[in-house]
């Protein structure tokens, strides 16, 4: 099953027009440059925009189609703004309750699972109005949840919150990465945001896809704007294998088996056998030829060359691929040319820096 989207607008100078399959299940980022269409995009799949034209399937059901538009209210579609919308006039639970009755017998998960997952049982007797912006967008978010969503837009949920408010609702957002088996997209426009949730990347530029895949793939495309950005950066799914208990490190595996295929972590609060995200910036690998003696880097792994490209008139963006692994390492044209860098070559990376993506 999958999301079939076809949608085409035109609002004065600006025009969407977007193609797309997505995954019927996981988070799907949706990223990109202010204005470039990410929220029409969202609305105009909520049904809140009447002037857009096209087809949008979800699994066999038809929500749009040539002649034939299923209104906003009979769409299931749970809606998540940038700006909680509560009803001030009810308590947190009477705001919950009203989503619950909306969602008649539909299927989806309980009142007490939805609020747990959100973190709000101590908030349901409060007002909204005297609520913190970080609490109602998990209000917010568990009343999208108990209207029985076939699928949840969620359009820059964290933009409007502080810092601390955004790390409240952080792990908030991870529980529902990891328990929810419908389609979550995502629209934001902070990477870090996108590194730590997201499973796809539907990458939009002046109202058009631009690019569209899984998420690790896609940050290391060469010929996508991420990828020559300053903060370009490779994502790695791994496993806490081992603790050292003498230096307070952590040994994590990653795809692909093998020796040198492990990465160490400052730390050791990690339980064994916990599934991690790894960020790995560009800036923070080297490449030598032969792998040192001595050196105080203890992340150094044997990748292959697998394409380059210029990043700027001094340095050259290379893609390496540790077995099934993509990386990225920015050199100068120089050490490009001294180590006569070329697809299919054998090497290896020196990782100075890595850490947790949360």
């Amino acid at each position: 099953m999958s999301l079939e989207v076809c949608l085409r607008l035109s609002r004065g100078d600006f025009a969407l027009a977007v193609e797309a399959c997505l995954p019927a299940r996981g988070v799907t980022a949706i990223f990109g440059p202010s204005g470039c269409g990410k929220t029409t995009l969202l609305r105009a799949i909520a049904g809140l925009e009447p002037q857009v034209h096209g087809r949008l399937r979800l699994g066999d059901e038809t929500w749009q189609d040539e002649g034939y538009c299923l209104p906003p209210h009979q769409r299931p579609v749970g809606y998540v703004f940038q700006h909680a919308v509560l009803f001030p006039h009810l308590s947190v639970r009477g705001n919950l309750d009203f989503a619950r009755r909306r969602s008649g017998d539909g299927p989806g998960p309980g009142f007490d699972e939805v609020v747990e997952l959100a973190g709000i049982g101590h908030l349901l007797s409060r007002s909204t109005p005297n609520l913190s912006g970080g609490e109602r967008q998990r209000v917010a978010l568990a009343r999208a949840l108990l209207t029985a969503p076939r699928l949840l837009l969620l359009d820059e949920p964290l933009a409007a919150l502080d810092r601390q408010a955004k790390a409240e609702l952080m792990p908030c957002l991870e529980r529902l990465h990891e328990s929810l088996s419908i389609p979550v997209l995502y629209v934001s426009h902070a990477i870090d945001e996108v590194a730590r949730l997201a499973d796809q990347l539907l990458l939009l530029a002046d109202g058009r896809v631009e690019a569209s895949g899984p998420l690790v793939e896609m940050l290391t495309r060469l010929d996508l704007t991420l990828a020559g950005s300053e903060e370009a950066l490779a994502v790695i799914e791994a496993t806490v294998s081992a603790i050292d208990t003498d230096y307070h490190l952590t040994r994590l595996a990653f795809a692909g088996g093998g020796e040198g295929r492990e990465l160490w972590l400052p730390g050791d609060r990690l339980p064994v056998g916990r599934k991690v995200r790894l960020a790995v910036h560009a800036r923070d690998v080297s490449l030598t030829l032969q792998p040192p003696r001595q050196s105080s880097i203890l992340n150094i792994i044997p990748v292959q060359v697998d394409a380059l490209s210029p990043s700027g008139p001094a340095q050259t963006l290379v893609r390496l691929r540790a077995d099934e692994v993509p990386l990225l390492a920015r050199v100068t044209r120089k050490s490009e040319a001294a180590l006569n860098l070329r697809p299919g070559q054998a090497l290896f990376a020196q990782v100075k820096s890595v850490s947790l993506v949360e």
